[in-house]
């Protein structure tokens, strides 16, 4: 039998097609799947990333709730125009502990993967409240209310334990000081700052909107802009190329 109608018997007949397709589909499957059941991690570990602090986390959420993902990515290709507009292209180990991550696919403004410590937290509460003021050109809306809103601390232990059982390392001290952390970040309480550093290394400790706090009432904005300065500081990218242009 010829080549020819050994494949013709395929061709025409769509049961025998259709079986050899899926034969065909589940050895590719399997060739591309099974490997990685022998994984510990497809993620590589980098020095620098850890979990969001309370703070962080609270502003993430706001983040998330205000559907700022729908104009914002936070994933710099590896394409040379996106590099140098934004800096070091992002590594999968920085959205380790997003639950979901905010990649995204779309920009209706620039990419926040780097725009921690890009802008001072003056920069970012004017641009709350009014964007236009600092970026004439912007569209984007104003959030004047997350500055006169207090920030609810009641369920960030609940927050961060479930976060724990997604497999973000939080400990249980770590849930145990949830708001207390939040508010020591928020207001620079020297009495727990260290105790704050020690569980979250490299955190900025400091009153963010400027807003009197002696009575450790945080805003929301407090924790966006938490948030905002957290996103890219994570990695020292001139440990591993000396031409990185973060900014």
């Amino acid at each position: 039998m010829s080549a020819w109608a050994k494949h013709k018997i395929f061709e025409t007949n769509p049961i025998i097609l259709l079986l050899g397709s899926l034969v065909v589909i589940s050895i590719g499957g399997i060739v591309e799947i099974v490997p990685l059941f022998y994984l510990k991690n497809t993620i590589e570990a980098v020095d620098g990333v850890r979990p969001y602090t309370p703070l962080e986390l609270a502003g993430r959420n706001i983040y998330v709730r205000e559907g700022c993902y729908n104009c914002h990515s936070q994933m710099i290709r590896s394409l040379r125009d996106e590099v140098e507009r934004y800096g070091h292209y992002s590594l999968a180990a920085e959205s380790m502990y997003d639950r979901p991550f905010q990649w995204g696919s779309k920009r209706t403004g620039p990419d926040l993967a780097r725009v921690g410590g890009k802008y001072s937290d003056t920069w970012h509460v004017d641009h709350l409240n009014a964007p236009a003021s600092v970026v004439p050109a912007t569209i984007m809306p104003a959030y004047p209310w997350l500055a006169e809103t207090e920030l609810d601390l009641r369920h960030i232990s609940e927050d961060l334990k479930v976060q724990q059982m997604l497999g973000v390392p939080y400990t249980d001290e770590m849930i145990e000081h949830a708001a207390q952390d939040a508010v020591t970040q928020g207001t620079l309480d020297p009495a727990e700052g260290d105790n704050l550093l020690a569980r979250y290394p490299n955190a900025n400790i400091r009153n963010f909107t400027g807003n009197p706090t002696a009575t450790g009432r945080l805003s929301e904005a407090d924790a966006l802009i938490a948030y905002l300065q957290s996103l890219g500081t994570a990695i020292d990218f001139n440990l591993y190329d000396d031409s990185a242009n973060i900014r």
